[in-house]
């Protein structure tokens, strides 16, 4: 897990002067906003190569009905390629979306860290998402919210990114802070308050912001600033694999009312933990559950820790937290690489990254496999 550091409160408001145009869509509840063509981030500006290189493959945006965020378990999916070409693999992509499905998980994430989002290109990016979608639709599960990893380190790009995630089929954008020219950033938290008001203002599709240190050069958003970015309208919740329980509690507890619920069952603003190691401490602190890689490999394990819980079989569902503590370890160890070969061993399928990630030598293949073992009883049992 990254260390933990809860940065300081921000001073005063970053927003001034920001008018970005917003149009609203079925699912964001952003009706009342108005266009504002003058704006730089206007619609036509963005659709240059980069938007419409993909269409083949795009939704029909009527596709797009209400999918609330409600507590649960979240997978952010593999991205499979085909071993010798390192084409996407569409067939096995669909296959896993469904597979998580029938389990019973609550949402899929495309385009996350364990997508390799940073090894797609945008159509690549959109044909992933869409064949998720599509698939889900076609096994019954067109009520499953799809979130889009929609990141990028300037604003432009990641508007562009969030239009694209629209059009395939997404329903929210899961986006990460900007970090690469960090040092330059306004102080306090400024331009990355602006960044995310900027990004959500235009976004066709609602923001969940993506708190993950080791991904943005260490860069730690405070819970003083996501709790201001939450009262953005189009920002409905957050995923900490920051791993701080403490920043978990303090936004769940600044956020109970914060906003209308778009349902009965959905919360103002999801707070998720980002990873399977501490699902039932996120509970306990309030969260709403978890988006955790460790669900493709033990989606029914993490079900289980929610079942028990709510359930109020504490001590049942901390035996179970240890079995999938212990194998997330595994997983956080050799990331992506690592989470793939477990599946190759216990689930059959898996396959590889993309290079430059390296292919697992067959010591590696086999510890891994030991590593997840204890864990994959656990699933079978379940």
């Amino acid at each position: 897990m990254s260390p933990h550091n809860d940065a300081p409160s921000p001073a005063g408001s970053f927003t001034h002067g920001f008018n970005m145009a917003f149009r609203p869509t079925a699912s964001s509840g952003l009706r009342n906003f108005s266009s504002n063509s003058n704006s730089i981030y206007s619609e036509s500006p963005l659709n240059g190569s980069l938007s419409s290189s993909f269409s083949s493959n795009s939704l029909d945006v009527d596709d797009h009905m209400s999918r609330p965020l409600v507590p649960g378990v979240y997978v952010p999916t593999v991205c499979f390629f085909d071993p010798v070409t390192e084409d996407l693999d569409k067939e096995t992509i669909a296959t896993h979306a469904v597979r998580l499905a029938q389990v019973g998980v609550t949402g899929l994430t495309t385009q996350g860290s364990n997508g390799e989002a940073v090894h797609l290109t945008h159509a690549e990016r959109q044909t992933v998402t869409a064949t998720t979608r599509s698939a889900l639709n076609s096994a019954g599960f067109s009520h499953m919210p799809v979130l889009v990893g929609c990141g990028a380190q300037s604003v432009r790009e990641t508007i562009i990114h969030c239009r694209e995630a629209y059009t395939a089929g997404g329903d929210y954008a899961l986006v990460l802070p900007p970090a690469y020219y960090a040092p330059l950033f306004s102080p306090s938290a400024a331009s990355v308050i602006e960044f995310f008001h900027a990004v959500a203002d235009q976004s066709p599709i609602p923001l969940v912001i993506y708190n993950y240190p080791g991904a943005v050069s260490g860069m730690d958003l405070s819970s003083d600033v996501i709790i201001q970015l939450s009262a953005h309208p189009n920002i409905v919740g957050v995923k900490l694999t920051c791993g701080n329980t403490g920043k978990l509690n303090r936004i769940v507890a600044a956020t109970k009312s914060a906003k209308p619920q778009s349902s009965s069952t959905a919360p103002p603003f999801l707070v998720l933990g980002g990873s399977a190691d501490f699902t039932l401490q996120s509970l306990i602190g309030g969260g709403h559950g978890i988006l955790a890689g460790l669900a493709n490999i033990a989606p029914k394990s993490c079900l289980e820790i929610l079942r028990l819980y709510r359930e109020g079989k504490v001590s049942e569902a901390q035996k179970i937290q240890e079995v999938v503590a212990r194998g997330d370890w595994t997983a956080i160890q050799g990331g992506i690489v690592s989470t793939k070969a477990g599946m190759e061993s216990w689930l059959g399928y898996g396959g590889y990254g993309r290079s430059p990630l390296p292919r697992p030598t067959d010591d590696q293949s086999a510890r891994w496999k030991e590593g997840f073992r204890e864990l994959y009883a656990l699933e079978k049992s379940l």
